[in-house]
């Protein structure tokens, strides 16, 4: 949340094989008005108001939700999630940059 608050623009990517891979990005602008998606060339670009992302950001809200109409009359809907810790330790899994679980604490369901 630092990183797309600050910078405005966050990523990754994965390998599935030497010539195949998916890149993507969320982005945070202040030009945009409304959610918006789009893929290319094996690469996801999300796009959301700069103020919608800062809002987010500062509260306890978990998501950003949106629908996108298409060119076909089609609608895309967009989830954009807050990434927690898992509720039991994986052997091998950083942790150190995600929320705390909101059932933390709990019960285990």
């Amino acid at each position: 949340m630092a990183t797309i608050r600050s910078v405005g623009i966050v990523g990754g990517k994965i390998t599935f094989a030497a010539d195949s891979r998916l890149v993507y990005c969320l982005e945070s602008s202040p030009a945009c008005v409304d959610p918006a998606a789009r893929f290319a060339d094996g690469e996801l670009l999300v796009r959301l108001p700069e103020a919608i992302v800062i809002q987010w950001a500062d509260s306890d809200e978990i998501s950003i939700e949106a629908t996108q109409s298409l060119d076909d009359g089609d609608s895309l809907k967009i989830l954009i999630e807050k990434d927690f810790a898992c509720l039991t330790p994986r052997e091998g899994e950083d942790e150190s940059d995600l929320y705390p679980h909101p059932q933390e604490g709990g019960t285990n369901c």
